[in-house]
């Protein structure tokens, strides 16, 4: 038989690039997403669970029966619980709650035990998820604590796939790399690969308002005032992730919720990519580089989209909750339809 697969983890990787037609409008460049909704867990994630989990199976670390923690803001959770329902482990989650009921439910269909744990707080709270999660990893016998943030083979595992994958795909053509930096392992362990293949190629991250990530790579230095609320899950951090390497990073763009949030919806109903909330925030970071650096014509501008919107659709995708933040009114002002449904009575 052809194309049949021994079960859901060989579909990881290999995502589709498709090029944007309608939200770059104003760029010479040729922009291409690269799709990492088409994972079989929906997210970029699968790649770095996999590759973190094999490599402690290969050390020993793991046998069927064991149990596996992560912190996660949903997506990694997903995908770890995804290779433990597949490998015989047991999986323990600490989410913040900034998680949505939606990503939640996710993880508990799959088995995981999920643990919620309050967003805005110091890193080093022992209410917040990363201490949760230690605590829980020390306190389960035969636990394995993933540790994405500060995991070198969360980089690793994109330099090994999502860079090379991109650098054929693009055929050695690729100028410019975005991506939305939260562990920063998806960024710049592709990031890694491909300066390695043409050292001449731009990297830039995209941070949310409120993270301290752009201060830190523009300072070296946390500034406190940098650090507050935002809607945005999985990008930004109120901690500097050992995964980020801040050296293969050429530039940062800042973005905040509400822009954000409408590129999410604008993808969807001009491109028809259900994207998550990063993939409007990596867009939105891609249209302010280009205001201050004009692509040309020659540019190759790959972004890569995160994840999917079928985890977004009480957040982002509905009016209540835009309504709610207050992001709709300007949309009703301008009469944006192409953002906003409009409603008959």
């Amino acid at each position: 038989m052809t194309k049949v697969y021994n079960n859901i983890l060989e579909l990881i990787g290999k995502t589709p690039m498709v090029k944007l037609n309608h939200v770059t409008e104003g760029t010479e460049a040729s922009v291409y997403a690269k799709l990492e909704a088409f994972n079989p867990g929906h997210s970029a994630k699968d790649r770095i669970a996999l590759h973190i989990i094999e490599s402690a199976e290969r050390k020993g670390l793991l046998k069927k029966g064991s149990t596996i923690v992560e912190t996660t803001s949903g997506n990694t959770g997903f995908s770890v619980a995804m290779v433990s329902v597949v490998k015989g482990y047991q999986c323990i989650l600490a989410v913040s709650d900034k998680t949505k009921p939606e990503k939640i439910a996710f993880l508990e269909s799959l088995g995981a035990k999920v643990h919620v744990c309050p967003a805005n707080v110091e890193p080093d709270d022992p209410r917040s998820y990363y201490e949760v999660a230690k605590r829980i990893a020390q306190a389960t016998p035969n636990s394995v604590y993933i540790n994405q943030y500060f995991n070198e083979l969360n980089t690793e595992a994109h330099y090994l796939s999502t860079g090379p994958e991109i650098w054929e795909q693009t055929e050695g053509k690729i100028t410019h790399l975005f991506a939305c930096t939260g562990t920063g392992g998806t960024l710049t362990g592709a990031a890694k690969f491909l300066k390695q293949q043409n050292p001449d190629i731009k990297i830039i991250g995209v941070d949310a308002v409120g993270s301290i990530l752009k201060g830190y790579f523009d300072t070296g230095k946390i500034n406190p005032a940098d650090i507050g609320p935002y809607q945005i899950e999985g990008m930004g951090k109120n901690l500097i992730p050992g995964a980020l390497l801040f050296d293969q990073i050429d530039s940062y763009v800042r973005v905040n919720d509400q822009e954000s949030a409408y590129r999410t919806r604008e993808i969807a109903l001009r491109e028809g990519i259900m994207g998550g909330y990063t993939t409007g925030a990596v867009t939105q970071g891609f249209i302010q580089y280009n205001e201050l650096h004009p692509f040309s014509a020659t540019d190759l501008v790959v972004l890569i989209y995160p994840d999917h919107g079928s985890r977004y659709m009480t957040k982002v995708y509905s009016d209540t909750w835009m309504a709610e933040q207050g992001f709709l009114e300007p949309l009703e002002k301008t009469k944006d339809s192409s953002l906003s449904p409009e409603r008959v009575d």
